[in-house]
């Protein structure tokens, strides 16, 4: 154990671990599903809705002002977290979503009949069944990287699928299950030669791994809120910016538009292209914070 960690002084951060159940410390382990809340993350919550509540981006008043500058400072702190663009940066609900929308929006405009999206053995169902539903309504089809004997993916088997040109590459960096660590950024230059387009699963690497996304240069990054000590409901894509530009919206309605008629609309600018009506304003605040 490294000399200066201090379960003590660690627990202190999480209020929760305050709970006794019998008389005895609660002791916290399912963190691969979500994190407890640190104090300051609690605390800016309590603070965004007794003192700051307002709607963003569209009111003029000083309330709209500081809840805007709180969300948009949230989204910045993200994007220095992992070495991107403000506008690179969309809010969504979690990491699900992010896949999601990856799969409707740049799937929908880019997959087509006969196409191949690549998976791996290891991935979470929400890096599975947003492209089974794809690939079902584009007749295209699913193929997957298989794991050998130790849990590691079989990398050789990978060289020889990409030969088969797939069109999207998604994969996840570090399994919930497995705990495997794959060598993402190897297979994402692989990927890339073979000229497919790469989505990486960061719910449990993000917490826990420096990322770098312009030294990786995967084309998205799905990061989820409540498994790096922010709030539930709030998560991350990361998307290289030529990609979101080039995609259509994943919904409509207010915030995501820049002009309306009653026939037609004109997109906003990124990054709220992709953040249709009033967001998780404190959700964005608090993973700021977190």
């Amino acid at each position: 154990m490294m000399k200066d960690f201090n379960v003590n002084l660690i627990r202190k951060d999480f209020p929760l671990l305050n709970r006794k159940f019998d008389g005895v410390p609660l002791t916290y382990l399912d963190n691969a599903a979500t994190t407890q809340k640190p104090r300051e993350v609690i605390e800016i919550i309590n603070t965004y809705y007794t003192t700051h509540n307002a709607n963003i981006h569209r009111g003029v008043h000083k309330l709209s002002e500081e809840a805007t500058a709180a969300y948009e400072n949230g989204r910045n702190t993200i994007a220095n977290f992992i070495n991107a663009k403000n506008d690179e940066i969309i809010f969504t609900r979690n990491a699900t979503e992010a896949i999601n929308l990856v799969a409707y929006s740049w799937g929908q405009k880019n997959i087509k009949r006969g196409d191949t999206i690549l998976l791996t053995e290891m991935e979470h169902h929400s890096n599975i069944v947003p492209w089974q539903i794809l690939v079902k309504n584009k007749n295209a089809k699913l193929d997957y990287i298989e794991i050998d004997e130790e849990g590691k993916l079989n990398l050789e088997q990978f060289e020889k699928k990409l030969e088969l040109n797939p069109k999207m590459v998604s994969i996840t960096h570090i399994s919930n299950v497995l705990g495997t660590i794959n060598p993402i950024k190897r297979m994402i230059k692989e990927a890339k030669r073979s000229g497919a387009v790469t989505l990486i699963d960061g719910a449990q690497s993000v917490p826990h791994i420096n990322i770098d996304v312009k030294d990786l240069d995967c084309d998205f990054l799905a990061i989820s809120g409540h498994k790096m000590l922010g709030p539930t409901g709030i998560g991350v894509l990361y998307g290289k910016k030529e990609k979101l530009e080039a995609m259509d919206p994943f919904l409509g309605g207010g915030e995501m538009i820049k002009e309306v008629e009653l026939y037609d609309a004109k997109w906003n600018d990124l990054p709220w292209k992709f953040e249709a009506g009033t967001p998780n304003i404190v959700g964005g605040i608090g993973l700021g914070i977190a």
